[in-house]
């Protein structure tokens, strides 16, 4: 038997290889043992994405869960997203949710989240908990789930539908379905594609169909995956207002403008505390990762906000947003990963694209509006990424030198400050600045720049680049 590991949001495997029927028995038995220990009375919300075999694994899920005892609220939709599920946990006050997906991962894995009873990732503490007791092998007796239903253990839950009300309850859809803008969609195949013909039934949708095997792309909302969906607003010729993506388990978020251009997080995270805060009066922390624009500081400031720097990745958020005890505003990522007041400690694409679409039809700004309404307050900005392909020993060796204090410049630039909370990041004289930050798993190097406009950070990140392969 292979040994099971979390990575930093659950355990991903090929389907059919690793991600197997039995090894999903083991996972779900160490889960069942788990809340056993921490909860008197446990139950779960287990769904599954539009991934191939979802409904299978939810199932064997739901009934190894079942025979330990734990009640399961079982989602009744062919599939859900990563947020229905966590929000399922709230509203059912469940001990925690598990769904099954590989969230933007390729067509050929599938994989197994946790979330805590907040509607949150699961700590890496409780994550330990779990895998610490993944049994070798296992061997159950089990029931049908429809036998576990008639024993009371498992309860089946429209999730889609609880999540359509919620929506409907938080945002003005009638001024966003009114307002005379043209709004399209591209699901990717993935989780959001039922919810967003249920609640703007007439935008314009792409990739919004059942297709377990995404066309052979991953689900991803980065730029260079979403070529059609570019091409159709661009051909709109400005019809279409703005377009949202969401990833396979549609808790990521991709934006576009009406002229085609796509919208990167850093930019998106600033528009919603412009919103939030100087337009709807909400008030609350912003909590930003490591590799996010320093103009996110910039504007907290010039709005007496409290913005604090975590490491990267969204459990850091979470887990100010759920302990910090102070109101909370916004939080993200640089990967697409957001979350906002008002709803669960959770990223969801759909949630924050509404946000945005909401500002839109209220105010009548178009993005363009919007973001040079900010440019205006902090500067012009682009944040660049370079993934540098290199030998373990180069990576090392660049690793050892950026501690070591060794780049004191890179090309024409000096630098005059460093930071290196998550990867090593380093300022200019100008305010601009470049990071370095190596994957924990493969011999690559993620290389980050920020500076006015995108042609000056490729600038920064092509003398850096020399720089650090001729280390």
């Amino acid at each position: 038997m292979i040994k099971i590991k979390f990575g930093t949001d659950g355990w991903r495997a090929i389907i059919a290889d690793d991600f197997t029927v039995e090894n999903v028995k083991r996972v779900a038995y160490a889960t069942a043992l788990w809340l056993k220990q921490e909860f008197e009375n446990p139950t779960a919300v287990v769904g599954s994405d539009p991934r191939f075999a979802g409904p299978l694994f939810a199932d064997v899920t739901t009934q190894v869960l079942a025979s330990q005892g734990v009640k399961v609220f079982r989602a009744s939709n062919v599939f859900v997203s990563t947020p229905m599920i966590s929000l399922g946990t709230v509203r059912k006050e469940a001990s925690a949710g598990i769904i099954i997906t590989a969230s933007h991962n390729p067509p050929a894995y599938n994989g197994y989240k946790i979330k805590a009873s907040y509607g949150g990732p699961a700590t890496p503490d409780d994550i330990e908990k779990v895998e610490s007791q993944i049994p070798d092998t296992i061997d159950l007796k089990l029931k049908t789930v429809k036998e576990y239903e008639a024993d009371g253990l498992v309860e089946f839950i429209d999730l889609e539908d609880m999540y359509v009300k919620h929506v409907e309850a938080s945002f003005d859809m009638d001024a966003i379905r009114n307002s005379g803008l043209n709004w399209a969609y591209d699901g990717m195949y993935g989780a959001g594609q039922n919810v967003m013909r249920r609640i703007l039934p007439d935008i314009t949708f792409l990739h919004s169909e059942h297709n377990p095997g995404f066309d052979g792309q991953a689900p991803e909302p980065i730029q260079r995956n979403l070529k059609e969906f570019e091409e159709l607003i661009k051909l709109s010729e400005g019809e279409i207002a703005s377009g949202l993506v969401t990833d396979g388990d549609a808790d990521r978020i991709g934006l576009y403008d009406s002229q085609g251009n796509f919208v990167d997080s850093h930019h998106i995270l600033l528009m919603l505390i412009h919103y939030m805060y100087k337009v709807k009066g909400q008030n609350g922390d912003v909590y930003s990762t490591f590799s996010c624009t320093s103009k996110i500081q910039k504007l907290c400031d010039a709005y007496g906000l409290n913005n604090t720097v975590t490491k990267i990745g969204f459990k850091y958020i979470c887990d100010l947003i759920v302990n910090s005890g102070r109101p909370f505003l916004v939080g993200g990522e640089e990967s697409g990963g957001i979350a906002a007041a008002g709803h669960i400690p959770e990223r969801d694409g759909i949630w924050i694209g509404l946000i945005i679409w909401e500002f839109m039809a209220k105010t009548g700004r178009s993005l363009t509006d919007i973001v040079n309404e900010i440019y205006d307050v902090v500067g012009k900005f682009a944040v660049e990424r370079y993934d540098l392909h290199v030998t373990e020993e180069l990576k090392q060796k660049i690793i050892s030198n950026s501690k070591g204090g060794v780049y004191g410049g890179f090309g024409s630039l000096k630098v005059v400050r460093t930071e290196d909370m998550d990867g090593f990041k380093f300022f200019f004289e100008d305010d601009t600045w470049v990071m370095i930050r190596p994957s924990g798993t493969e011999p690559v190097l993620r290389v980050y720049a920020e500076a006015p406009t995108s042609a000056d950070s490729f600038r920064i990140l092509d003398m850096v680049k020399a720089d650090l392969l001729a280390s």
